[in-house]
């Protein structure tokens, strides 16, 4: 396992500590280096997608996701079993998606309005399948809410580990929710299922 992953290592070595400049030498190190391996990740999963002939909301969904999520599902069990509570755990999630989303995209389409409005351009993005995804996507995320609610119970014992068969069925059902997405979002986007 060392040998698979001694790249990783060594190039996140190079992050500083966070005693320099109060933290922030380690933030911007580490947020240059998570979007340069974005950016690989997400390139790399286009051509794959044009190589066996996926359309590009299909790949995302399944490679860009997917290889962007497990590091943060990985920091999360560690941030878990380093913690009493799942606050950190939890908080390590929500921040990685926010950070996803408000600077993945955030910051390149502003860059490219900006960009736009220098040449005295329109920019404009298609919505695609958006709201569907969305929507669909928001159904998933109140049963996972619902289940971890649920999960507080003293019998169960917090909203992560516990017992081992609760444990066992919320990782099956939340996997299985994922699994739909997947299977609904590509059905959608070879207009299989009707989206709106």
């Amino acid at each position: 396992m060392h040998f698979l992953t001694v790249f990783w290592k060594l190039l996140f070595a190079l992050v500083p500590p966070t005693d320099y400049f109060n933290g922030w030498a380690c933030f911007v190190v580490s947020i240059s280096v998570i979007g340069l391996l974005t950016a690989f990740i997400g390139d790399l999963a286009s051509h794959f997608g044009c190589t066996v002939g996926l359309k590009d909301s299909v790949t995302a969904v399944v490679f860009v996701a997917l290889g962007t999520s497990v590091p943060d599902t990985f920091a999360s069990k560690v941030s878990a079993i380093q913690d009493q509570y799942a606050d950190a755990s939890i908080g390590n999630v929500t921040g990685s998606n926010a950070v996803n989303v408000f600077l993945g995209i955030g910051v390149a389409w502003s860059i490219a309005a900006v960009y736009h409005y220098s040449k005295g351009q329109e920019f404009r993005v298609d919505p695609g399948t958006l709201a569907f995804s969305v929507t669909l996507f928001t159904i998933f995320a109140f049963i996972c809410i619902g289940v971890l609610i649920y999960r507080r119970r003293p019998e169960i014992g917090g909203e992560l580990g516990g017992p081992r068969v609760p444990k066992i069925l919320t990782s099956c059902l939340f996997f299985s929710l994922w699994l739909l997405y997947i299977v609904f979002s590509s059905l959608e986007a070879y207009c299989h299922v009707k989206g709106f």
